[in-house]
């Protein structure tokens, strides 16, 4: 019977049978390692490492596609169209002046003797202003008196020597007849009464032309009294009390008298550029420096042909005639005119800016064609339009699908930078 014994527990299994006197080789075997042991708390803080970067990742991703892919916001600058009046206007400066002024000057020369006149004094037809020294003038008028007194008298005496000389040719007229003297001396006698009445008839010359003398001597003494021509008032005097007159080669200004100061004019300049819709008949508004506040009525009553050429500028008068019942106006202030060449009233009217404004990328409309985009539920719509009357910042709309309360776009704003958006939020 075969006994096996049982090895002890740790001893190889090879040594189990074998001779007790051989020497087997000793292992030494080496405890095994023990892991440490992890704990929940380590195991959450890695997890939280790990979703941190996980989220820092996705965040600065998220960002840089926002700064590349962002579409910049856009604010619309709008106006709504409305209803009114439009009002088509030619602008030009000019001068006030009187409707008519009559410069009044001296045909004669002289010395100032009087002087009833002066600025501002109402005068009637026919007042005397000024009085000239008329001494030298009432001498002229005297002494062409005094020749027309002696042509006078010589026709009265040529007239008796005409009445001799007509009973002598008819005496010997008689006795030629009867033979009593020669025909020669009848010849004689009448040829002394023709000779008679020839003088008498150059003296009724004579006496014609001294009365003439004597009319132009008269007239020049008339004129030493300075008269109005009209009824006005004097607006400027030249002359004062003892100033002499020089009458030889120009006739000199004395006083301006203007007809009638509660009717002006304006003597406008218009440039040729805007004249061609200028016409009688339009009117017209005006304000002077005097009277800042207050705005003037006036209508166009002539557009004068003749052109004004000053350094290439061509301009026309156009003369506007205004009411000055308060005497409020003064002749030679300076007026800036507006005149109205056409109107409209209660149209549905758009700003000009609106009908050249087009989003980027809009297409062109046709050549003639008008359009408005108009901002609707926050989106731009183009709407085309016709249009009419223009006064250089509203324009009439005459048709299309546009009406009153409609936000007419103008322009539009696009944030330019970044920081015009606001950032997103982490």
């Amino acid at each position: 019977m075969t006994i096996q014994a049982e090895a002890a527990p740790g001893t190889p299994s090879s040594a189990v049978g074998a001779p007790a006197d051989v020497p087997q080789p000793t292992k030494v075997q080496t405890p095994p390692v023990s892991k440490p042991t992890e704990t929940p708390a380590r195991r959450i803080g890695r997890r939280w490492l790990i979703g941190a970067g996980v989220f820092l990742a996705l965040t600065v991703a998220g960002i840089a596609w926002w700064a590349t892919h962002r579409t910049p916001s856009v604010q619309y600058v709008t106006a709504p169209l409305s209803r009114g009046a439009i009002t088509r206007m030619v602008t030009a400066t000019g001068t006030v002046n009187p409707v008519l002024t009559i410069i009044v000057g001296s045909y004669v020369s002289g010395v100032i003797q009087e002087l009833s006149c002066d600025y501002n004094t109402k005068v009637t037809k026919g007042q005397v202003c000024a009085k000239l020294d008329p001494r030298p003038y009432q001498s002229v008028v005297n002494q062409d008196q005094a020749n027309l007194d002696v042509a006078t008298a010589q026709l009265e005496k040529d007239k008796s020597v005409v009445r001799y000389a007509q009973i002598n040719d008819d005496r010997n007229r008689k006795l030629a007849i009867r033979n009593y003297v020669s025909q020669d001396v009848a010849d004689i006698a009448k040829s002394a009464l023709e000779q008679a009445q020839a003088q008498v008839a150059l003296d009724a010359a004579s006496i014609d032309l001294r009365k003439a003398e004597l009319g132009s001597a008269t007239v020049n003494l008339g004129y030493t009294n300075i008269v109005s021509p009209v009824d006005g008032t004097v607006v400027s005097r030249n002359i004062t009390v003892g100033q002499t007159v020089a009458a030889t080669f120009q006739t000199p200004t004395l006083f301006l008298i203007a007809s009638d100061l509660t009717k002006m004019q304006i003597d406008t300049n218009v440039s040729e550029s805007d004249i061609g819709s200028v016409s009688e008949g339009d009117k017209a508004h005006f304000t002077v420096d005097a009277f800042p506040g207050r705005a003037f009525d006036g209508a166009v009553v002539q557009v004068r042909q003749s052109p004004q050429t000053v350094q290439n500028v061509v301009t026309y008068d156009v003369v506007v005639s205004i009411a000055n019942a308060d005497l409020a106006l003064k002749p030679g202030m300076t007026a800036s005119t507006q005149i109205v060449t056409d109107e409209r009233a209660d149209v549905l009217r758009v700003a000009d800016q609106a009908l050249r404004y087009a989003p980027q990328g809009a297409v062109a409309p046709k050549s003639g064609a008008s359009r408005l985009w108009v901002l609707r539920d926050g989106v731009p719509v183009e709407v085309a339009v016709v249009i009419g009357l223009d006064d250089d910042s509203m324009t009439e709309l005459v048709s299309g699908d546009a009406k009153p309360g409609d936000l007419a776009i103008s322009a539009e704003i696009r944030a330019a930078t970044a920081a015009a958006l606001p950032a997103p939020k982490l």
